[in-house]
């Protein structure tokens, strides 16, 4: 059954894609493809500094890996929603998926290809782990250091989020068969030696952290390693006597 996109989109905004051009102002999407490749580093190095001075974070590395992971979930979701609903799910080459870092979802992707692939494990980890993010974590290397730990660690965290988003909303529309196709696709792709170990449990709680409480107004996500925040040295401390 072809994806009905529209549907996806209920989903949640991380799962919507566009087939044209947001009508925004001044948008200026460049194919995935390009970034990959180092053709065009300033969309990436642009979204890593907003995000990085959005939080405040005392470090670039802190930023990118946000950004990383917002990034990592629109793949994910955009390839998983329609996959559990339908069994298949856009084709989406690089080259025909653009990015503006300086958009949120939905406006931040839109696709310009055709055509759908079967919605199995083997089809969603070539599409969006080997396609999309073996070559965005290396990009996030050149742009700054930053661990592959940490990078497949936001994939593996990317990727559960998906699965929740979906689980709730198939649960909403009594749709359970969505739900455990889903949860039968995301089980088949962490069984990868990159993501194999990024989350534990049946709660799917990370195994690294994503940096977010280094922020002075960050915390712990709902899937961190973490019980309570570190200590950061960055706590206020109280003036000397």
């Amino acid at each position: 059954m072809e994806p009905d996109l529209d549907e996806c989109a209920r989903v949640g905004g991380f799962f919507a894609l566009r087939t044209s051009p947001p009508a925004t102002a001044g948008h200026a999407h460049v194919p995935l493809a390009r970034v990959y490749a180092g053709e065009d580093d300033g969309p990436l190095s642009a979204r890593v500094d907003r995000v990085a001075g959005r939080l405040g974070a005392p470090e670039r590395r802190v930023g990118a890996s946000v950004a990383h992971l917002g990034l990592a979930a629109r793949l994910w979701s955009t390839a998983l929603g329609p996959a559990a609903l339908y069994g298949r799910f856009p084709d989406l080459a690089p080259r025909t998926l653009h990015w503006d870092g300086a958009l949120t979802s939905p406006d931040d992707l839109w696709w310009s290809g055709s055509g759908t692939r079967p919605g199995t494990v083997a089809e969603l980890r070539a599409a969006v782990q080997e396609a999309h993010l073996v070559p965005l974590h290396a990009a996030f290397a050149r742009d700054g250091r930053i661990s592959p730990r940490l990078l497949w660690g936001n994939a593996g965290s990317a990727l559960a989020g998906a699965l929740r988003e979906l689980t709730r909303w198939a649960r909403a529309e009594d749709r359970p068969e969505a739900a455990e196709r889903a949860a039968a696709l995301v089980q088949g792709l962490f069984d990868h030696p990159d993501l194999a170990r990024t989350v534990t449990g049946p709660a799917l709680r990370r195994t690294s952290c994503c940096l977010y409480y280094r922020c002075p107004s960050g915390g712990l996500c709902g899937d961190c390693v973490f019980d309570h925040p570190p200590r950061t040295g960055l706590e206020r401390r109280p003036p000397a006597p």
